[in-house]
């Protein structure tokens, strides 16, 4: 298919890439991944024979539009995106964010894992946790997490850390940390003012995940890269995205 083999090539080049940067103790050494998804330009007119690619926006609108998932070396690291894939209807989280490590870890030694809150998925932390992997990555506050956080401003207390198990099925469990930490000059006047974060490392890790808005920045500019089109071709639209991301990488 168009996808694997343009994949196939974008991984040949950033191995290329890899080989130039000088073989330093230190490069190696500050292999902080961030696994993140983004959006192609939306579509608002019709996209008969294309409903399995082009899946809609992570907002709640009539748009629809490509999505990409990749990841990139943040942190102290030459800031490189490591592999790049088209995200199609029916893919879980877990497969994508499996997938994606295995590219990164046959480029490079990976010390940690940093993604946005919606692949905050039991499934996909455990997977990670298997691999000897550190991560971080934000939780998506249900009933408890809201009532924690109104308890924890009620005492005016900045910072709350407990252990939590996350059921994986069949009395098996995945066993993470939750950190909450409140926001300086939060808008907001209840429980928003904190965020809550999970990790298997330890809070130590808590300040990595800075390093992950390395990303938004890095789509941005990325986007800049790319070609205009009007196509819908999924092909055409997947290569004009991955030549991007080998031109914001070199």
């Amino acid at each position: 298919m168009t996808h694997i083999l343009i994949r196939e090539m974008y991984r040949q080049a950033v191995k290329r890439l890899l080989d130039e940067v000088p073989e330093t103790e230190q490069f190696f050494r500050a292999g902080i991944v961030a696994i993140d998804i983004t959006e192609a330009e939306p579509f608002t007119g019709d996209r008969t024979g294309h409903e399995d690619e082009i899946i809609g926006t992570k907002e709640k609108t009539d748009e629809y539009a490509y999505q990409w998932a990749t990841v990139q070396l943040v942190g102290n690291a030459v800031p490189i995106v490591l592999d790049a894939r088209p995200v199609r209807r029916g893919e879980s989280r877990l497969e994508i964010v499996e997938d994606l490590l295995d590219s990164a870890e046959d480029l490079v030694h990976v010390d940690s894992v940093l993604m946005d809150r919606e692949f905050d998925s039991q499934h996909v932390l455990e997977m990670i946790s298997q691999r000897g992997l550190p991560y971080v990555v934000p939780k998506r506050m249900q009933t408890s997490e809201k009532a924690q956080a109104k308890r924890l401003l009620q005492r005016d207390q900045v910072r709350y850390e407990t252990d939590r198990k996350l059921h994986l099925g069949k009395n098996e469990w995945h066993e993470t940390t939750l950190i909450y930490r409140r926001k300086e000059n939060s808008e907001h006047p209840d429980h928003r003012q904190y965020s809550v974060f999970m990790t298997n490392c330890g809070s130590g890790h808590l300040t990595e995940y800075g390093y992950r808005w390395e990303i938004e920045s890095g789509y941005r500019s990325i986007k800049r890269f790319m070609a205009a089109t009007i196509s819908k071709d999924f092909g055409l639209r997947f290569f004009y995205f991955a030549f991007a991301c080998l031109l914001y990488s070199i």
